[in-house]
């Protein structure tokens, strides 16, 4: 048996899997389905629990290229425009956390971690192979791909995303669930709004059944911009870059603010996405079994209202480099570590994330006790001590 780990998924986990294996001194191949490598989505806002991790990847020069560092969080109201409540980023977080608080374009990120990863020459990148099936012979993992293609390694992480094949051959477990809510996003350059709606903060404005996120990206040159809203499904749920139209966007805004109007008017190409999860994690053996490990989305797939998904694979795959690394233990001990030290920490981000949702999308008492919790709380409300110091 081969002393390699496979790895399937080029996304953002594949990736940042292959660099934790690769560091704690294990050959990879990973498969990518597509030919060439790339990433579509909306921005990502990374944490300092997700910034200590890449710069102790040795990564701070190359993010500092692309990413922004907001230094403030505002909470406003969608239907009125006023500020709710308020979180400190920049200096504070740094302080605080041991890390700063950074947003990134999504395809930014993967275009770093590929670059990364195709400078270790233990790593091979396999495109164009999807892989198919798996056996777990205990002593080793053998894989075949869509075309036949057979490989053989020490263990399989499945990197796979959502609808994850990995996943559904380890688990046998029911499809990804359709939420109800629909994610419209786009990016548009800052020199292209008007001078009101330009903006280096995070902004996060609530209404009922509806939340829109912006914060800056590329060193705060571009605007990212995301509109949840309630909504049935069309199209395919397993496609998360569909086209759509901006009107239908505008008519889901309804009664907001005529900033928030302003700024949907100002951005016309929107791109949907239909937001799918699973339940919050039940245990470790939803993570790993045997030689096979599950990572990021093909694991606890989360909806994005703690802005956390990426973050949770990044952190899954520094712990996988970690337990790697420790000698005496066979494979499968390794994986069962690490599902243990895992699992529980997705759980709680899944099962905020939902609350979240409900409570930024929140009617009636329910809305209005919000409001006056944020304004009465503000920071202390909004900052995720447990999420940030891990």
């Amino acid at each position: 048996m081969e002393e390699q780990i496979l790895i399937a998924g080029g996304g953002i986990g594949g990736l940042a899997a292959a660099l934790a294996c690769s560091r704690a001194g294990w050959p990879v191949a990973l498969l990518e389905r597509t030919h060439e490598f790339g990433e579509v989505g909306a921005g990502i806002q990374m944490g300092p629990n997700v910034m200590r991790r890449l710069i102790a990847w040795g990564l701070e020069q190359e993010l500092k290229e692309v990413v922004a560092f907001p230094e403030l969080l505002r909470v406003r109201s969608a239907a009125k425009g006023e500020e709710l409540a308020r979180l400190r980023l920049g200096e504070r977080m740094r302080t605080r956390y041991g890390a700063p608080y950074a947003t990134i374009h999504r395809a930014d990120l993967h275009t770093l971690l590929h670059k990364v990863v195709q400078q270790r020459s233990d790593v091979k990148l396999v495109l164009g192979q999807r892989l198919e099936s798996f056996v777990d012979s205990g002593s080793g993992v053998q894989a075949q791909t869509l075309d036949g293609s057979a490989l053989e390694g020490q263990a399989l992480i499945g990197a796979d995303g959502l609808w994850s094949t990995v996943r559904h051959r380890l688990l046998q477990g029911a499809e990804p669930r359709v939420t109800g809510h629909l994610a419209y996003r786009a990016l548009i350059a800052q020199r292209d709004l008007p001078a009101h709606l330009r903006s280096q903060q995070v902004t996060v404005w609530l209404g009922p059944n509806l939340h829109v996120v912006q914060y800056p990206v590329r060193k705060g040159h571009w605007l990212n911009v995301v509109a949840i809203v309630h909504g049935a499904v069309t199209g395919e749920v397993d496609d998360w870059d569909n086209a759509t139209h901006a009107g239908d966007l505008r008519v889901a805004m309804g009664k907001t603010c005529d900033r928030l109007q302003d700024l949907i008017s100002a951005i016309h190409t929107w791109r949907l996405w239909v937001l799918c999860d699973r339940p919050p994690m039940a245990g470790a053996h939803e993570q790993a079994r045997g030689r096979v490990a599950l990572l990021g989305d093909a694991a606890h797939p989360m909806r994005p209202y703690m802005a956390q998904g990426a973050g949770m694979a990044i952190e899954d795959a520094a712990c996988l480099e970690r337990l790697l690394a420790v000698p005496g233990l066979s494979m499968a001990q390794r994986l069962e570590r690490y599902a243990k030290e895992r699992w529980r920490r997705n759980a709680r981000v899944q099962a905020r994330s939902i609350r979240n949702g409900q409570i930024f999308h929140a009617q009636g008492l329910v809305r209005w006790g919000r409001d006056q919790s944020m304004r009465l709380l503000g920071e202390r409300l909004l900052d995720v001590p447990w999420l940030y110091r891990f």
